[in-house]
């Protein structure tokens, strides 16, 4: 099995491009009461800046085709990943393997994280539930809850499972 992923790995590594990104630059989306930046995406992995306010996160979910981490810029997440729950001030990285249940919340007022997916069309998931953002500013107002009928729906087309609300599982 490790043999075949860095096989694909290394095939994949083959097609990339170069890209440079400048701070504030890339796609900028209104994504789960947060902006999402998009810095790279391609046939298999993201890259992304998130910046959300407390209270922002996702609902509990598997990935079935991407392996998901974190890594804290700044403010502070709450990760809860198959059973445990990891407070991750800046500076932490936490992973979220394929196939194992895992969610996150913002606990400090503010926090900006990256967020990288691979291999996977994680974008593609992002994309289809996004609102196009006028640039790198958060959305107006309270974060909303999502509609968690169109969010299920889009996540089975992607490889998702959506196993419960967010939040933190008690």
């Amino acid at each position: 099995m490790v043999a075949v992923r860095r096989a694909e790995h290394a095939a994949h590594m083959t097609t990339l491009t170069p890209i440079a990104q400048q701070p504030g630059a890339g796609e900028h989306l209104w994504f789960f009461g947060g902006l999402t930046t998009i810095k790279a995406a391609s046939d298999g992995a993201m890259v992304s800046e998130q910046t959300a306010p407390r209270g922002s996160g996702s609902p509990l979910h598997v990935h079935h085709n991407e392996d998901e981490w974190f890594y804290v810029l700044e403010g502070e997440l709450t990760i809860w990943v198959d059973g445990e729950t990891h407070v991750a001030p800046a500076g932490s990285f936490v992973l979220g393997p394929r196939d194992i249940p895992h969610t996150f919340i913002v606990s400090s007022e503010m926090a900006r994280f990256l967020l990288v997916t691979e291999p996977g069309d994680f974008a593609g998931f992002v994309r289809a539930l996004a609102e196009p953002a006028p640039g790198p500013k958060l959305p107006p107002g309270p974060p909303t809850p999502p509609d968690m009928e169109l969010v299920m729906k889009t996540a089975a087309e992607y490889g998702l499972e959506i196993l419960g609300p967010p939040g933190i599982p008690a």
